[in-house]
């Protein structure tokens, strides 16, 4: 669905971490990490760390691996890990010329997206309480 409105609207809204999310949001909607709190501040904390990562230090695989690292440890202090976000930094490293605009297209985007499909795929079609909690 979020690829289709990608290509409808020629907006790239979809990452390779998107798709791990979507195992948690529909495989196993009740775990702590698909929940809407570990789903959006982790991507958006992971990608923020990520894009800071490559401005500051540049691509490098010391930089990647401290990123990740980085991104790790303040989604636990936030108390909102979400596996697959850990893989955000990656992303906007090995791309080597990532704008700060990835940050809402297609992160911010996306994971609003996933949100509100998973909200009306769990509710309605699969008649599955989601989220078990917010924020």
């Amino acid at each position: 669905m979020i690829a289709w409105l990608g290509h409808v609207t020629s907006s790239p809204l979809v990452i390779a971490p998107f798709g791990a999310s979507s195992v948690l949001l529909f495989g196993a909607p009740d775990s702590a990490f698909a929940q809407p709190r570990n789903l959006v501040i982790g991507h958006l904390l992971s990608t923020a760390v990520g894009l800071a990562m490559f401005y500051m230090a540049g691509p490098g695989i010391w930089q990647m691996a401290l990123a990740v690292g980085i991104a790790i440890g303040l989604m636990q202090l936030g108390r909102c890990v979400h596996p697959p976000a850990g893989a955000d930094p990656l992303v906007i490293m090995l791309s080597g010329n990532a704008s700060a605009g990835f940050f809402f297209v297609p992160v911010v985007a996306g994971v609003c997206l996933l949100s509100v499909i998973a909200l009306v795929f769990n509710n309605l079609v699969r008649r599955h309480r989601w989220p078990q909690k917010w924020f």
